[in-house]
C-alpha cells in the first residue's frame, strides 16, 4: 500500500488531499493548527495530524511512518516549515516533494518589497489607514509602523491563535476582522472600503491565496497595494498540475474533477438560484458561452467554451482545477446543451444544478400557467411550428439566429393562422427586456432580438387524430392529369397500422397529391418523412400540400423506387402507396436500409395482392397482416341518397 504524508497547510493542500483520499493509498495529513485540521475530514485510510512540529518531530514521524512521499503544501511564506521538511526527509531517507503554488505578477501600480521591515519603514512614512491581509503571525513585526493602533486593521482567521496575536500586536477589537474566505473581489472591495484604508498589505500569495481578487479590489476602492515578496527556500517546486501528473504517473492514481452543470436562469444573475450561486462560487474554473460567463460576474478563472467535445476538453487538459462549474443557460433540463454533455462527463463527479428556464419566466411573465403548454425549440433546427400550433392550445417556441421570432410568425401568418396570439419576449430577464404582445397578423412585420422565445395561444386547435379530410389538401386542375390520392377511410387505416412515433423517419413511397406524407408529417413531428415520387406534376401537388400545411420535417424526391431511395436515410417506417412493379426491390431496400423496418403497403391490382402475398409468406415476419378495406359512399340520386361502392384496398403490415 502506498504510504503519503501531506503538510497541508493551504489551498491547495487541502485540494490535494481531497484527492489522495480518494485513490488506493494510505494518507496522513499534518497541519499547524487545529482550525486547518477542521477543514480537513479523515475518511477511510485518510488520517489527520494537528500540530505544530518542529525537525525533530518531523524526523520522528518519518521514521516511524515510513512514507513512500511526503509532499510539501506549505504556504509559500512558511520557509522554516519547508527548510525541517527537507532536512527530516533527507535525514530519513525519506522522498521530498515541494508543491510550489504559482505566482502572479503586481499590478504596476502596487509597490513591492523584499520582505516585512522594508514594508514596515515605507508605511510609516504615510498617512492613511492601512489593512494588513498578510496573517495573523506577521502582526508583532507590523506593529512598528507609526500609529499603528489607530491606522492598521487586520483580516485574520476567526481561532484563538490569531485573535491573541492581534491583542499582543496592539490591535482594538473594533480593528479586526475575524473572518474566513475566499474572498470575492467585491467583498474584498467591500473592506476595504469599511475600514477607509489607503493601503492594502498583501503577500505575493498566488491564485489560491486570494491575490488577484485583493489586487483588484485595491485598485476598485483607490487603495495602494502594498506587496511582500515570497521567501527564497532551497527547494524546487512543482506545480499543482504537474504534482497531480506525477502521481498518476508513479501510482496510477486517476483525477475524478468535480464538476457541476448550472443552468443560470434567462439573464442576470439575480435570476440564479442560490444553488446555482453556490456552485459558482466554490467552483476553481468556469465554462461556457461568452453570455453565460458575463452574467455570472467570475472572479475564478473562466474558459469559453460551448460545445460538448470543447467542454470535455478543457476539463481535462486542466488539472490543475479540481472543482468546475459548466454554465448553461435557462434550464439545464429544458432544451440544455446539458443532454449531449453529461454522457461526456463519466470521468468526472457530476452534479446537475436545474435553473430557471425561458418557459417558465416567460409564462410568468404574461400570467399565464404552462402546464398545458408544449414546447418546441427551433434554435439551431430547421423545424417547422405550424404542425405543433394547429394541434395545442398553448405552445412555447425557442428561437435563434437573426429575426428568428420574426420569421415564425411570418411561418404562422402564412399557413392561415394570422389570428393566433403571439407573446415575443425579447433579452428575458436582461435590463433591456421586452414583451410584445398581438396577433401573428399583426407582428408579421416586426423585427425582434435574435435571443427571443415567444408563446403561441391558439384558441382553436385541430384534432390530433388520423383522418384529416380529402378537402384539405390540393388537387389538380380539372384540365391537368389526375394525381391519385390516398382517400381519407383508406389514409386512416394506414395511419393506424404505420404505428409512427414522434421523431421516426418515415418513407411514403408513390406519395400522389401527398396524403399521407402529411398525416405523417403531423404524427412525426420530430421525425423526417421523405416522399418518392416519380411523376413531375404530383411532385409539385406534394411541394404545395407540404407547404401549406408549413410542414419543415418534409422531404421529397422525385425519381422511381427503389433507385431514387438509395441515398435516403435508414426509415424506421414505411408506406408504399405504388410500386410501379417493383415492390419487391423495393420490400428488399427497405430491410436493406433497416431489417426492423415497419412497412405498410396498400394493393388495389390483384397483381401487386398477389406479389403481397407471396412476400408475406416467403419472409420471415414476426409481424405479417393482410386487411381488406371496402368503403361506400353515398350519392344523392332524384332526392334519394344511394351508396356506391368504392374500389376495394387491400392494406399489408410487415415487420421483422
Amino acid at each position: 500500500m502506498i504510504r503519503i504524508c501531506v503538510f497541508a497547510g493551504t489551498t491547495e493542500g487541502r485540494r490535494l488531499v481531497g484527492f489522495l483520499k480518494e485513490q488506493d493509498a494510505e494518507i496522513t495529513a499534518c497541519t499547524a493548527t487545529e482550525y486547518g485540521g477542521e477543514l480537513i475530514e479523515p475518511a477511510g485510510r485518510l488520517s489527520v495530524l494537528t500540530g505544530r512540529m518542529d525537525e525533530p518531530h518531523m524526523e520522528e514521524l518519518f521514521a516511524r511512518e515510513r512514507f513512500d512521499l511526503v509532499i510539501d503544501a506549505t504556504h509559500p511564506y512558511a520557509s522554516a516549515v519547508t527548510e525541517n521538511l527537507m532536512t527530516a526527509c533527507l535525514s530519513t531517507g525519506t522522498e521530498y516533494l515541494r508543491l510550489e503554488r504559482g505566482r502572479n505578477s503586481a499590478p504596476e501600480s502596487a509597490v513591492c518589497f523584499a520582505d516585512i521591515p522594508s514594508a514596515v519603514e515605507y508605511l510609516s512614512a504615510s498617512v492613511g489607514n492601512i489593512l494588513l491581509t498578510t496573517g495573523s503571525k506577521e502582526l508583532a513585526a507590523f506593529s512598528g509602523i507609526s500609529d499603528f493602533e489607530e491606522r492598521a486593521f487586520a483580516r485574520v482567521l476567526p481561532v484563538e491563535s490569531s485573535l491573541t496575536a492581534c491583542r499582543e500586536a496592539g490591535l482594538k477589537p473594533s480593528h479586526i476582522l475575524a473572518m474566513q474566505g475566499p474572498f470575492s473581489v467585491g467583498m474584498n472591495a467591500a473592506m476595504i472600503r469599511s475600514v477607509n484604508a489607503a493601503y492594502v498589505v498583501t503577500k505575493e500569495s498566488g491564485k489560491a491565496g486570494g491575490f488577484e481578487e485583493k489586487a483588484l479590489a485595491a485598485m476598485k476602492a483607490g487603495a495602494k497595494l502594498i506587496v511582500i515578496g515570497r521567501p527564497e527556500s532551497g527547494a524546487l517546486g512543482v506545480s499543482f498540475a504537474d504534482t497531480l501528473a506525477l502521481l498518476e504517473k508513479r501510482y496510477g492514481f486517476t483525477a475524478r474533477p468535480k464538476t457541476s452543470v448550472v443552468g443560470i436562469g434567462p439573464g442576470k444573475r439575480e435570476w440564479m438560484t442560490f444553488a446555482a450561486q453556490e456552485a459558482i462560487s466554490s467552483a476553481d474554473c468556469l465554462i461556457g458561452a461568452k453570455r453565460m460567463l458575463e452574467a455570472a460576474r467570475p472572479d475564478q478563472t473562466v474558459f469559453e467554451a460551448v460545445s460538448p467535445d470543447a467542454i470535455v476538453e478543457t476539463i481535462k487538459e486542466h488539472k490543475e482545477f479540481s472543482r468546475f462549474a459548466v454554465l448553461m443557460s435557462g434550464d439545464v433540463g429544458f432544451y440544455s446543451g446539458a443532454k449531449k454533455l453529461l454522457p461526456k462527463l463519466d470521468f468526472c463527479e457530476v452534479s446537475v444544478i436545474p435553473g430557471v428556464s425561458s418557459m417558465a419566466y416567460l409564462c410568468a411573465k404574461a400570467g399565464v400557467s404552462y402546464e398545458d403548454t408544449a414546447a418546441v425549440s427551433l434554435h439551431g433546427r430547421d423545424a417547422g411550428i405550424v404542425p405543433a400550433v394547429r394541434r395545442n392550445r398553448s405552445v412555447f417556441a425557442l428561437v435563434g439566429g437573426e429575426n428568428g421570432a420574426g420569421k415564425l410568425v411570418r411561418e404562422l401568418n402564412a399557413a392561415g393562422l394570422g389570428e393566433v396570439r403571439v407573446i415575443v419576449g425579447e433579452r428575458l430577464g436582461y435590463d433591456d427586456e421586452s414583451i410584445t404582445r398581438g396577433s401573428a397578423g399583426e407582428l408579421a412585420e416586426k423585427e425582434f432580438d435574435p435571443l427571443s422565445a415567444l408563446l403561441i395561444e391558439n384558441p382553436a386547435p385541430e384534432s390530433a387524430a388520423a383522418g384529416l379530410p380529402d378537402a384539405a389538401f390540393l388537387r389538380n386542375a380539372e384540365d391537368k392529369p389526375v394525381v391519385p390520392m390516398t382517400k381519407s377511410e383508406v389514409r386512416a387505416v394506414v395511419m393506424s397500422k404505420l404505428r409512427l412515433k414522434a421523431d421516426s423517419v418515415c418513407w411514403d413511397i408513390g406519395a400522389g397529391t401527398g396524403s399521407v406524407t402529411v398525416e405523417a408529417a403531423l404524427a412525426a413531428y420530430n421525425g423526417r418523412v421523405f416522399a418518392v415520387e416519380k411523376k413531375p406534376e404530383a411532385a409539385e401537388l406534394l411541394k404545395e400540400n407540404a407547404a401549406k400545411f408549413g410542414l419543415k420535417n418534409v422531404e421529397i424526391t422525385e425519381g422511381s423506387a427503389p433507385e431514387a431511395c438509395r441515398t435516403l436515410p435508414s426509415p424506421t417506417h414505411a408506406f408504399i402507396g405504388g410500386s410501379s412493379g417493383n415492390m419487391r426491390d423495393i420490400i428488399a431496400l427497405l430491410l436493406e436500409k433497416n431489417p426492423h423496418c415497419r412497412i405498410v403497403a396498400a394493393a388495389v391490382s390483384l397483381e401487386t395482392v398477389s406479389q403481397l402475398g407471396d412476400i408475406m409468406k416467403e419472409g420471415s415476419f414476426r409481424e405479417a397482416e393482410a386487411v381488406c378495406i371496402s368503403v361506400s359512399k353515398n350519392r344523392v340520386v332524384g332526392g334519394y341518397n344511394l351508396m356506391t361502392a368504392q374500389n376495394p384496398v387491400y392494406i399489408f403490415t410487415l415487420q421483422a
